[in-house]
């Protein structure tokens, strides 16, 4: 099976979480693990 590739506009409603997150004190790492990514890819996705 194969994995679905997110909408952009998923990709950026999980971008801004991430940045809500580290906002309110979390650790970036913990919430880019929080909305259920890998670090590369939302490295990945932030930079494009």
């Amino acid at each position: 099976m194969a994995n679905k590739r997110p909408k952009p506009e998923e990709i950026v409603m999980k971008l801004r979480q991430v940045e809500i997150l580290s906002a309110q004190g979390m650790l970036r790492l913990d919430a880019i693990r929080q909305i259920g990514v890998t670090e590369q890819t939302y490295y990945r996705w932030s930079a494009g």
